[in-house]
């Protein structure tokens, strides 16, 4: 089920935006990863609105708008590849008419992911904080 993001969901959240990160971002030192939970904590989750998909009361992934923004799509390591991702996303598309996303370069798993959900490369850039090439992506519903 995906519901709307409550303050109870910060924990779980934050711990599955770690875990995912650590993982799909080995080529990032996971000292950065670390050092901006309390951004996320106090100021990328509550500038956006974040959904979760929660199963059998259990948060197991979510994802944050910023306009029309996908900020974050995550899902925790132990549930990947079971169609939570997809789902979360096909949520987040009936949240907006257009859809932008980055993604870094070396991700190749979820490039592919983006690319067979829709999503076409507009755009090159570098992520300022890690000095990573992405990819800027937009989905579009027309």
């Amino acid at each position: 089920m995906i519901r709307t993001f409550t303050t109870a969901d910060m924990e779980p959240v934050l711990n599955i935006w770690l875990a995912a990160s650590l993982k799909a971002h080995d080529f990032i030192p996971a000292d950065f990863w670390q050092s901006q939970v309390e951004n996320m904590r106090t100021l990328y989750l509550p500038a956006s609105a974040v959904y979760v998909y929660e199963d059998e009361e259990t948060v197991k992934g979510f994802y944050a708008l910023y306009d029309n923004q996908l900020a974050a799509i995550f899902v925790t390591p132990e549930a990947q590849g079971k169609g939570i991702g997809k789902t979360l996303l096909n949520h987040a598309k009936m949240q907006r008419e257009m859809l932008s996303l980055n993604v870094y370069q070396r991700n190749q798993a979820s490039y592919q992911f983006y690319l067979s959900q829709g999503f076409e490369v507009t755009a090159e850039s570098t992520d300022e904080h890690t000095g990573e090439a992405e990819w800027v992506m937009a989905f579009s519903v027309s």
